[in-house]
């Protein structure tokens, strides 16, 4: 692929639409509100300018369908005209059991593409979905059967299906297509600009961690060859710090905080934890599996203990960088986003630059006046002391390390689903 194309394409992702909005639709409420939710083409459809792409985003806690509309300008320089995006949750993962349903969910999310794009089109645009850590966490043989499911819905469909158009996404791929679509967003990958922006993010089964490091020994103490990666791109080469630990996303922290990864007897067992409050009693779901969850009534509660239980979650597992203490900025999103928000540390529309120590000084109010924070998530305190522990003990940021919380930057989504879209269309040479 020549040098100007790719470098075309990284501009008309450039300028993509919609943040990932939490809309908790159920299947019903999808087809009762698709033809509400859809936005107008601000071009006619004429099929030598226009072209379209539909990106499924599989997460262990949601399933995401992003409609690209593209218009190839006089210049041949091709731009993002629109954006449609819409999410089912469950993930997949939650069907492990009942694998047929996967199929149904992507052929509802299916209906959004051929509202979106025009008939003419469809025999031309292709689909593709990329599956996380939700799968990822799956038996091998469960995690297939639901992707058997999803083909089968792509074959029917009227789109076209390219090859590997089905597939579970690589952890490491997952951080790296992240920071490409970050620091090409911020205008870090200009052949001028030395600095770059490092970014955490934080999903329901795996949490992933990349930045370019400054200082060689940074390369040389990671602990094996799959914490870096190399890169071409603007004829520059990229030796990225970059893993992924499956796991040590949010809602798996949750589980194994409680003790109940891999337990047996779901049906009888009550898992408790000083992080919930006393008298907080509820079911659970995650992955298709329902837990019993309680606070320890008689007992105590608060951030000291709720530290102590969800740091062995982090310690020994979670590497530290032995350069991150002045390096870069980085963009936190994801569930780093989304609980500072329920706990009040940054607007929800315009995000905000956090300090580590903020979220150690809210998860402190949050653990200590549970009953306070009770009706935003009675899981808070549980999870902005596991953020506070993953940044800290895990990663090992100072409390003064600057992060960028962001759900879009310059209007776009912030993670990997933009920049697996290029990936996608340069080895499909659409241009």
């Amino acid at each position: 692929m020549k040098p100007a194309v790719s470098v075309l394409l990284l501009v008309l992702l450039a300028v993509a639409g919609l943040s990932r909005a939490q809309v908790k639709t159920s299947l019903l409420d999808l087809a009762n509100s698709i033809g509400s939710v859809l936005p107008s083409l601000s071009r006619p459809a004429n099929s030598s300018r226009i072209f379209y792409g539909v990106m499924f985003d599989a997460g262990s806690t949601g399933t995401r369908i992003h409609v690209y509309t593209f218009i190839q300008s006089d210049s041949d320089l091709p731009v993002l005209d629109n954006e449609m995006f819409h999410s089912i949750k469950p993930g997949l993962s939650a069907y492990s059991d009942s694998p047929e349903m996967a199929g149904h969910t992507v052929r509802m999310l299916l209906k959004v593409a051929k509202k979106t794009v025009p008939r003419l089109e469809w025999k031309r645009t292709p689909v593709v979905l990329r599956a996380t850590a939700g799968l990822r966490l799956l038996p091998p043989e469960k995690a297939q059967a639901l992707l058997a499911q999803v083909q089968d819905a792509f074959d029917e469909s009227p789109f076209l299906v390219p090859n590997n158009s089905v597939s579970i996404m690589n952890g490491t791929n997952e951080g790296i297509l992240a920071w490409v679509t970050v620091n090409f967003l911020t205008g870090h990958l200009n052949a001028q600009i030395k600095n770059t922006v490092g970014i955490l993010d934080l999903g329901g089964g795996s949490t992933q961690i990349t930045f370019l490091p400054k200082l060689r020994k940074t390369i040389e103490s990671a602990p094996g060859p799959d914490y870096i990666a190399r890169f071409d791109m603007f004829n520059s080469t990229y030796e990225l710090y970059t893993h992924s630990y499956l796991g040590n996303g949010l809602m798996a922290a949750r589980l194994a905080t409680l003790g109940a990864l891999g337990a047996e007897g779901l049906e009888w067992r009550v898992f408790r934890s000083s992080c919930l409050p006393k008298k907080f009693r509820d079911e659970w779901s995650f992955g298709g599996l329902t837990y019993q969850v309680s606070g320890i009534p008689d007992g105590y509660a608060g951030y000291k203990l709720c530290y102590q239980e969800v740091l062995k979650v982090v310690k020994g597992i979670i590497h530290q960088p032995y350069e991150l203490k002045d390096s870069n900025i980085f963009y936190a999103f994801s569930y780093y986003f989304d609980r500072a928000v329920d706990a009040g540390l940054i607007d929800g529309a315009q995000g905000g630059l956090l300090q580590v120590r903020d979220f150690k000084k809210r998860a402190k109010e949050v653990c200590n006046k549970m009953t306070k924070y009770r009706p935003v998530s009675p899981f808070l305190c549980m999870d902005m002391t596991y953020i506070t522990c993953l940044l800290k003990d895990g990663f090992g940021f100072k409390e003064n390390t600057m992060l960028q919380l962001t759900k879009k930057v310059n209007n776009v989504e912030a993670s990997w689903a933009l920049g697996a879209t290029f990936d996608h269309f340069r080895n499909l040479k659409i241009h």
